[in-house]
């Protein structure tokens, strides 16, 4: 079964900047937003912002589908675009059908990366949340979909980005106000370099993959 990973973090705090050390046959980018990368790599970065609602997530299936036995990498950046957009596309719909469908296209998602070849991962990208009591949360599109989706919960790995000072950094293990998670003995140090290739070796290494 494939993998996914849940990366989270502030704008600006290093997501897509840990992507630098990957080469190009190394991973495929599947660019949400359209963004560009705070890189000179070129890497393989796959558009998406001509897509709409439902067909994001039919692109993203398709692509990992597609290329799977040959890139064991992805990355979706910035995967709360999902459902931010989604929620966008479905502005004028009333009643809260439309909070369900989000969540569970989101979920969806997430069930088909586990039925992918076992030695693929698939990195989400993802940006934070502070609720009121000072806890940080992967943010959704509301609370109606936080009522019904617990995002974190779904992951096994949950990592995240910071930038003191210029400085980046992951973090892989929870201060009690994040949603941190690692296995055991995956990471010895609370923070880590902000090297997503690292952290890929890493995990491989772990879980005996590929």
């Amino acid at each position: 079964m494939g993998l996914a990973v849940l990366v989270l973090g502030s704008s600006g705090s290093g997501k897509s900047t840990s992507l630098r050390n990957f080469e190009k046959e190394d991973v495929l980018i599947l660019n949400v937003a359209g963004k560009a990368l705070p890189f000179r790599k070129k890497l393989n970065n796959l558009d998406l912002r001509q897509c709409n609602g439902s067909e994001r997530y039919s692109v993203i299936k398709q692509k990992l589908s597609k290329y799977q036995k040959k890139c064991k990498t992805f990355v979706i950046d910035d995967s709360q675009y999902l459902m931010a957009f989604q929620m966008f596309d479905k502005a004028k719909e009333v009643g809260y059908g439309k909070f369900t469908d989000i969540a569970v296209e989101f979920k969806g998602l997430l069930d088909f990366i586990a039925d992918l070849d076992k030695d693929v991962i698939v990195y989400l990208l993802h940006h934070t949340d502070t609720t009121d009591n000072g806890h940080v949360k992967a943010k959704t599109s509301g609370k109606m979909i936080d009522s019904q989706l617990t995002l974190e919960g779904l992951f096994t790995i949950v990592i995240m980005a910071k930038n003191n000072d210029g400085v980046y950094k992951f973090v892989t293990k929870s201060d009690g106000l994040n949603p941190v998670k690692t296995p055991i003995g995956l990471f010895e140090d609370i923070e880590i370099d902000n090297d997503l290739k690292f952290v890929d070796s890493e995990i491989r290494k772990y879980y005996e993959i590929g």
